[in-house]
């Protein structure tokens, strides 16, 4: 059933979403999804504003009805990036245990990876996972939570099967 999770990427960069700059960061989420068996259904672009990431991540997880959202930007410091506080405003509850375990495995490689203020959450049935903007930091993230990600999806979709088995 892992195989018939529909995914969606979604990049924040005023610049990539001017069309400025080539949007490398959404196509190496999309691409590592697919090699991990999800469907990425749905690809976008929309500039640091709290409003419209918002917008897209209701419109993706409830009439989109998509298992996964991972955004690409908006995690740092800079006063426009606002991912963060988007996410806050759209999910019902946070799992640290993704951004932590996605900082702690970033900071091995850099000391910057204790500026991300990347969060997840669910909204309804949707996990929703804030990645770093450049493709590196994405594969570098996305690899620390692939492999927990069939178990998740699998119980937010309301597996009814015991965790331990």
């Amino acid at each position: 059933m892992y195989g018939s999770f529909k995914a969606g990427v979604l990049t924040i960069s005023d610049k990539g979403s001017r069309g400025e700059r080539v949007d490398e960061s959404g196509k190496a989420a999309a691409d590592m999804l697919k090699d991990a068996g999800l469907d990425p259904v749905k690809t976008g672009i929309v500039p640091d504003n709290i409003r419209q990431i918002a917008d897209t991540l209701i419109e993706w997880a409830d009439k989109e009805k998509l298992s996964l959202i991972v955004t690409s930007g908006g995690t740092g410091l800079s006063p426009t990036d606002l991912t963060p506080q988007a996410m806050r405003e759209v999910i019902d509850y946070e799992v640290p245990g993704i951004a932590e375990a996605m900082r702690a495995e970033s900071l091995k490689k850099t000391p910057h990876a204790v500026l991300s203020r990347a969060i997840a959450g669910v909204r309804g049935r949707c996990l929703i996972i804030n990645l770093p903007g450049s493709p590196r930091g994405v594969r570098e993230n996305l690899e620390v939570v692939i492999p927990a990600l069939r178990h998740g999806l699998s119980k937010l979709a309301g597996d009814p099967s015991d965790c331990a088995t």
